[in-house]
């Protein structure tokens, strides 16, 4: 089983990622962009230089997808595989940024995917306010400089794409305690096993 965690930046994908660590041992984790040593050259280059223009770093992006469904999930398709984001954060990025229609960029995803898509996806959802507060405790890379209402607008063309793909998913309020949240995202992982 395929499972992609989705949620912008301080919305607690990374505590929920090490408890799930915890909870599936034997499970593989990986993450988008950055799961390959080439996507982590990729993940470098984007969030660390200035100016890449919106559809290079988009181009960037669909490159390192391609590399990860080809070096990590295809040869590891029968384990459960847990993913820290996945094409669902590429088509929204980019939507934001360079108003890509939203069925060209599902296209191009498609294309880089080759057609895998994961079985399930979890999106955690934070508020603006929770937003503010949790910007306000570490130094902010390229992306989470672009601000509050940039990141509040790709979480919210990521919640449309989810709900276009039509892949089972689970929608998880971030303010609710992390035990709370691992519990649930573990229920909906389970769910039909």
């Amino acid at each position: 089983m395929y499972v992609i965690l989705e949620g912008i930046d301080r919305a607690g994908k990374s505590t929920q990622i090490e408890l799930l660590k915890k909870r599936y041992p034997k499970a593989l984790f990986t993450k988008e962009p950055g799961g390959t040593p080439f996507g982590q050259k990729i993940r470098d280059i984007v969030l660390n230089t200035k100016n890449i223009s919106p559809r290079a770093e988009a181009l960037l992006f669909l490159a390192d997808r391609n590399e990860h469904i080809q070096k990590v999930i295809k040869p590891n398709i029968e384990k459960l595989i847990i993913s820290d984001r996945g094409f669902v954060s590429g088509v929204a990025y980019a939507h934001v940024k360079e108003n890509i229609d939203l069925e060209t960029l599902l296209w191009l995803n498609s294309f880089a995917m080759e057609n895998i898509e994961p079985d399930k996806i979890v999106l955690i959802e934070i508020s603006k306010d929770a937003l503010l507060k949790r910007m306000h405790t570490e130094k902010l890379d390229t992306i989470e400089a672009r601000g509050v209402e940039y990141l509040l607008k790709v979480q919210e063309i990521m919640k449309k794409t989810i709900l276009k793909t039509g892949i089972e998913h689970l929608f998880i309020d971030a303010s609710l305690d992390k035990e709370t949240i691992n519990h649930k995202i573990s229920d909906f992982i389970e769910k039909g096993r």
